[in-house]
């Protein structure tokens, strides 16, 4: 590390590689609320959150573990779950009466049609306005999991967690459909 008088030590989340604190500028000054996403390694977590003095405020917050109460079988954290979770919050955020917001993607690589992007695009067909490009999003056939669906063709011993859930990785696609209907629906 270095010393010196004019040596000034950076501040802890920084330091620690949790904080931009720049980036976190740029989202404070659009003075909207911010569409936090953060991808785990068994789930997909979204909130909106506003700036408060004294510490950020959560608005609303989703979890993809609340998808198993719409009756999904599949994986917590694909990007059929991401996309699902946008959707929910979308959908809880405009009930609170909350219209608009800004991505933050914290310190991850934003990488095209991504599991952060397939939230994006679950809370702007919700009615969320959130700035974006469309190039970024990811297609359809992405979003209802198809991908997933070819590749059980190649490495179906990959996938016994969905089988022993009741869900055969083939039918991905229409799971996702009817998951989004329940959630849609109410």
């Amino acid at each position: 590390m270095a010393k010196g008088p004019k040596y000034k030590v950076p501040y802890k989340r920084r330091r620690e590689g949790k904080t931009d604190y720049r980036k976190r500028l740029k989202l404070l000054l659009s003075r909207k609320p911010r569409l936090v996403v953060r991808i785990t390694n068994k789930r997909v977590i979204a909130q909106l959150i506003e700036y408060n003095p004294r510490g950020d405020r959560v608005l609303v917050g989703v979890d993809s573990s609340m998808l198993l109460n719409y009756g999904w079988k599949g994986d917590l954290n694909n990007t059929p779950a991401a996309y699902l979770t946008g959707l929910l919050i979308g959908k809880r955020a405009l009930e609170k009466g909350i219209k608009e917001a800004v991505l933050d993607i914290g310190l991850r690589t934003p990488t095209k049609s991504s599991r952060v992007f397939s939230v994006l695009r679950g809370a702007v067909e919700a009615g969320l306005k959130v700035p974006h490009g469309k190039e970024v999003l990811p297609n359809d056939d992405r979003v209802k999991g198809v991908h997933i669906a070819s590749y059980y063709k190649v490495r179906p011993e990959l996938f016994t967690e969905y089988e022993k859930r009741g869900l055969k990785p083939t039918d991905l696609p229409s799971h996702v459909d009817y998951v989004k209907a329940k959630i849609i629906g109410g």
